[in-house]
């Protein structure tokens, strides 16, 4: 908890909320929201590996924010999952209880914070990502993502909505690496070499967003700490509500 306090202040002793346009040479361009599909899996579960290449199809898309999220809770079975992270276990908790099903289980896809599917049925997901595109088509919400040498801008904006309601959500940034093999040796998948697609190495809540035209500011180094990885922004309402606006930092 220390760790993650410390460098969750720094990342916000280096961001900046302005309210206002910012200047010509800060300029971001503004995209639709992108759909998120976040996998729950484990290297300790016999059908996960079906959905880790499902996975790996929809990272290599360009139109999605696919990320896996390794979960810790079948480390018991006889293997550590080694990319594993309690609180992606945590996650995926909070989702099931807000959806109100309890249902926590490997594999499991969860589409914009929402939508649960089993995540090796190739049908199934590809309805619920196609439905959460459709929603982002007709979204009024704008999201901007740029990535400097030293800096990480992520601008948010929203027009009119018909609805009139008021949007507001927590700002994460997930840092991935965008491959990673395991050979595992025990368990349920022991002698299996498995590629697991967009790991998420961390997710960090950088801010707040109150509805209006925001931009915030990243110290870079803050964040990123390794070479290769990539990084999304992703706004949401509280911890493990539905998804508002997601994309990829250019």
């Amino acid at each position: 908890m220390h760790q993650f306090t410390h460098r969750l202040a720094l990342v916000l002793f280096g961001l900046v909320a302005v309210a206002s346009p910012a200047p010509a040479e800060d300029a971001v361009r503004l995209i639709q929201p992108k759909p998120v599909i976040e996998l729950f899996t484990s290297q300790g579960c016999s059908s996960c590996p079906a959905a880790d290449v499902l996975l790996g199809e929809y990272a290599r898309r360009g139109d999605v924010v696919a990320l896996s999220m390794p979960v810790d809770y079948w480390d018991y079975l006889g293997w550590k999952d080694t990319l594993a992270n309690a609180k992606f276990t945590a996650r995926q908790r909070e989702y099931a209880a807000r959806r109100g099903d309890g249902q926590v289980y490997t594999p499991q896809i969860v589409v914009d914070g929402s939508a649960r599917v089993v995540g090796s049925d190739r049908a199934t997901v590809a309805k619920a990502v196609t439905s959460a595109a459709t929603r982002c088509k007709s979204s009024p919400i704008t999201i901007g993502l740029s990535m400097g040498q030293n800096t990480m801008q992520i601008a948010l904006e929203i027009g009119p909505t018909t609805s009139g309601a008021a949007l507001e959500g927590t700002v994460w940034v997930a840092v991935v690496r965008p491959e990673v093999p395991v050979a595992i040796q025990r368990g349920e998948n022991r002698g299996k070499t498995v590629i697991y697609h967009n790991v998420v190495r961390e997710l960090i809540p950088v801010g707040l967003w109150s509805g209006g035209a925001t931009r915030l500011k990243l110290d870079r180094s803050a964040i990123m700490t390794s070479p290769g990885e990539r990084s999304a922004a992703i706004v949401q309402q509280g911890k493990g509500g539905p998804i508002i606006a997601a994309g990829w930092f250019e």
